[in-house]
């Protein structure tokens, strides 16, 4: 455990600590940091980044990049994750591969084939592997990244859908939609090291950035189930619209928002109290939300649209038209651009974050999900 004081003017002390896991070389640090002038959106001592250096650096330099980083100072490197998104892996369902899109340049730059249908999606700490769910094979599919192939394959459940990473060590949590449970996988031996009993059908996934919680959008209950990530267990459920799918948690950690595919609306959810702050109608049937320049941005399937909802009075702000069914969405990392995967048109599709347009698209192959955490 190392401490840092005053290296920021006007920000307290904070941890760093090392993680015990190294990838590709580089060695894993979390920054817990409060930051004045940000108590408004919460206790930002739960604020989380993990951040890759190179390992011959010193302590020092490794605890100063880890700052910059959060300063959003840091510059490209090949040895530090969090720059803009290189790529997007997009799961198409009814093509079964995973394909690999330039964002620079929009460009499908490759394909996986992964056989059962592939939907949800997620990607280790390092983004140097994703994790697949193949539910008509009812498996997790490991790709290594970089090397763009298939390294493993694992039977989980019933049905595999929706799936999330935990930050900070790594395990990877998959919503069986049949069997009712999320199934805790080992991100080092890839072993089922336990179940958690959630509601019925549960869908989307997420894990808090401080690492504390998991939560499980349980679809035909209609409710969010809370998961201590130490314990694995449910310690509270939260009541929302009707038939959440798609789960997303800010980076504060203090608020989830659910697409609840039946009541044609969004939940917003104080995580602490375990209530809802506010339910936002949007159009027909949202799937998934983004978060992006203080908005929420949802996948409207039946409406062919991307609603877009001004966080700071909860209401819908502006209607983007997109390509027909659109599903999976997520904001890259540098908060300018949203991406989403429209189904039956079988596109990818850029919309800016500013102007709120739909900037630029690309083809992919048939029946595209993006069912989760796709851009790396």
């Amino acid at each position: 455990m190392f401490w840092i004081k005053h290296l920021i003017p006007g920000w307290r002390s904070s941890n760093v600590c090392e993680s015990r896991t190294q990838s590709k070389g580089c060695l894993v640090f979390r920054a817990d940091i409060l930051v004045p002038g940000m108590e408004p959106y919460g206790r930002v001592g739960a604020l989380l980044l993990v951040t890759r250096v190179c390992p011959m650096r010193s302590t020092a330099s490794a605890i100063a990049a880890v700052l910059l980083s959060l300063a959003s100072t840091i510059l490209p490197s090949p040895c530090v994750a969090g720059a803009a998104p290189a790529e997007a892996l997009v799961t198409s369902q009814l093509a079964e591969k995973v394909s690999f899109v330039d964002l620079e340049t929009l460009q499908v730059t490759g394909e996986v084939s992964v056989p059962g249908k592939p939907a949800g999606i997620a990607l280790a700490p390092d983004r140097a592997r994703a994790y697949v769910t193949a539910p008509e094979a009812k498996e997790l599919v490991v790709i290594d990244v970089d090397a763009r192939k298939v390294v493993r394959r694992l039977h989980v459940g019933n049905g595999p859908l929706g799936i999330a990473v935990h930050p900070l060590d790594g395990r990877i949590f998959v919503a069986d939609w049949y069997d009712h449970r999320i199934a805790v996988i080992d991100a080092g031996t890839l072993a089922i090291t336990s179940y958690v009993k959630v509601g019925e059908s549960p869908s989307g996934v997420a894990v808090t950035p401080d690492g504390r919680f998991v939560l499980s959008a349980d679809r035909d209950s209609h409710q969010v189930s809370v998961i201590d990530a130490a314990t694995l267990v449910v310690v509270k459920t939260v009541p929302v619209g009707k038939r959440p799918f798609g789960l997303t948690i800010d980076a504060s950690g203090r608020r989830a928002y659910t697409a609840n595919v039946k009541s044609d609306d969004v939940s917003i959810i104080d995580l602490a109290a375990g209530t809802i702050l506010a339910t936002v109608p949007v159009g027909k049937r949202p799937y998934a939300v983004a978060l992006a320049g203080g908005r929420a941005f949802v996948t409207d399937q039946y409406s062919q649209t991307v609603s877009v909802i001004d966080l700071a009075t909860n209401a819908v702000i502006r209607t983007l038209k997109v390509g027909a069914y659109p599903e999976g969405i997520a904001a890259d990392r540098t908060g300018r651009f949203v991406y989403v995967a429209c189904w039956e048109d079988n596109t990818l599709e850029r919309i800016d974050v500013d102007s709120l347009e739909v900037t630029a698209r690309v083809t992919v192959p048939d029946g595209p999900r993006a069912f989760g955490d796709f851009l790396r």
